[in-house]
């Protein structure tokens, strides 16, 4: 069949099996997982960062997709012209969710109304990192998952109140939008098959810690140093533009081996005791070398052995 348009299907239902004396089948709740946002202009969603169940699984599902096409008239043409497609519009997913608190007269209500207004604000996290984002969701129930996509409008009734005002029933009807498609060629400059993030450098900007900020790996800052042809990484220029790649294309770049990368350093190359990390070398530069050019020093400091970092941000060997 191929990649599903909205939604994709699992299992064979819920029938009541048979042979089995009085078995039934199992009750699915539905509910939206939750997903962190994707950093670097991703399109593939983070890990899950919560959840919100479905009191009463959904009567309906309103489910939407569209495509535009366009006609050119024809001056003088007694019919209108062949429509060009254009493309598809993104899929969209309309629910209900029924929340009742009726008999225990808490505010659990109000605290589930809560967690879906959440998903139309950034998460604190993404803006510490300055890349604000709401979470991502994603529709489940049972076997029935549908596609990466943000909630862009909740809508919520109250019915039912306590003598103290506490509301104890609501009605929410939640919307959620499509994230995308494929988005092959999106970035014209790069030729990347994934949008690319622009940073301009401020003071105390380092390569480490925008690549701890960016992939969650300090150890990736010859990447960005890579992308944007920078030579020499100790020296950022105020206001200069970077270029951050998508975290699919670090495999595709020169990335350095896995090591303990934190946000204070890059770590060390290999993780033996008595080895120097990279933030050390990257201070030692070439006095012999021709302009532009410095050592990084990889591997034991007694050893002496080092590799050369030329001019465009390669390393050989890498």
């Amino acid at each position: 069949m191929g990649i599903p348009v909205a939604f994709s299907a699992a299992g064979s239902g819920g029938g009541t099996a048979r042979g089995r004396g009085d078995a039934r089948p199992k009750l699915e709740h539905a509910y939206l997982e939750l997903r962190t946002p994707p950093p670097g202009g991703s399109l593939t969603p983070g890990g899950p960062c919560g959840r919100i169940d479905f009191q009463f699984n959904p009567r309906e599902l309103k489910l939407s997709k569209g495509a535009v096409w366009k006609r050119s008239p024809a001056k003088g043409a007694k019919s209108a012209g062949p429509p060009e497609y254009q493309g598809p519009q993104p899929s969209k997913l309309t629910v209900e969710m029924f929340f009742d608190a009726s008999d225990t007269q808490d505010n659990s209500v109000v605290e589930s109304v809560e967690k879906l207004l959440a998903c139309c604000v950034p998460t604190s996290e993404t803006r510490q990192q300055q890349r604000s984002s709401p979470p991502w969701v994603v529709f489940h129930w049972g076997g029935l998952t549908g596609f990466p996509g943000y909630v862009s409008k909740v809508q919520v009734n109250y019915t039912l109140f306590t003598s103290s005002g506490v509301p104890v029933r609501a009605v929410c009807r939640v919307t959620a939008e499509e994230i995308s498609g494929e988005t092959k060629g999106q970035n014209p400059t790069s030729g990347a098959l994934q949008a690319r993030r622009v940073h301009r450098v401020q003071a105390g900007d380092t390569l480490a810690h925008l690549a701890w900020r960016e992939y969650g790996d300090a150890t990736a800052w010859r990447v960005i140093a890579e992308a944007n042809g920078i030579d020499d990484p100790m020296r950022l220029s105020d206001g200069r533009e970077l270029l951050l790649p998508a975290l699919e294309e670090l495999d595709g770049l020169h990335r350095p081996s896995a090591g303990n990368g934190g946000p204070d350093g890059l770590g060390r190359e290999h993780g033996t005791h008595g080895q120097m990390g990279v933030a050390g070398a990257l201070g030692t530069l070439a006095g012999a070398g021709s302009p532009g050019r410095f050592r990084a020093l990889t591997g034991s400091a007694a050893s002496g052995s080092q590799k050369e970092l030329t001019a465009g941000g390669r390393w050989p060997g890498r």
